[in-house]
């Protein structure tokens, strides 16, 4: 399977991709470390994170103002020039975040906590409100900037930018977006 992006994933690469992991794109100094719930399939078979086409954190990452221009999943290691890294709450790929366990993903959120604490990004983004909610025991969370912190690290809840995350229009998930680069830009 390449990695280019005209490639598409055969359903028998697909198939093969469950319980894959992708590795995460993390470096030192990063001014947000973007946190997905869990990789999917077509991240699996690819090895690029938001790879299906349909997913909309490439073009909400622009559109924001963080990227100069709208990257393809196999350009992701551009992002770290640009301060910015990505993760998972879970590292297991599966064909819907539903199929993950909510142990996995307390599991999945005390994992994070290491690695945020490793690395120390200025702010942890986790992409996906009911994850957050799960992963950290925080029922009540709200899409946006959150109380606590991981030692130094801000914490910041944006909405889940798969295509059947039907709530958010692009242009909804683009401002969210963009009023997390304002405030990483003027902290």
């Amino acid at each position: 399977m390449g990695s280019g992006s005209s490639t598409r994933p055969s359903p028998a690469d697909l198939a093969a991709a469950q319980d894959k992991t992708v590795p995460d794109l993390i470096g030192p100094g990063l001014r947000v470390l973007f946190c997905g719930i869990n990789p999917g399939l077509w991240s699996g078979a690819t090895g690029h994170h938001f790879a299906r086409p349909g997913n909309r954190f490439w073009p909400a990452l622009h559109r924001s103002g963080f990227t100069p221009r709208q990257l393809r999943p196999d350009e992701e290691h551009e992002l770290l020039g640009l301060g910015l890294g990505i993760t998972n709450v879970a590292a297991r790929t599966t064909a819907k975040a539903e199929q993950l366990t909510a142990e996995e993903l307390r599991a999945g959120g005390r994992a994070l906590v290491d690695r945020v604490v490793q690395h120390q990004p200025r702010v942890l983004a986790v992409l996906g409100i009911g994850a957050y909610r799960t992963a950290f025991g925080r029922p009540r969370t709200a899409v946006g900037p959150q109380p606590e912190q991981i030692g130094e690290t801000a914490v910041w809840v944006l909405p889940n930018p798969s295509g059947l995350n039907a709530h958010y229009t692009l242009d909804a998930l683009a401002t969210e977006f963009r009023k997390l680069r304002e405030a990483v830009d003027t902290a």
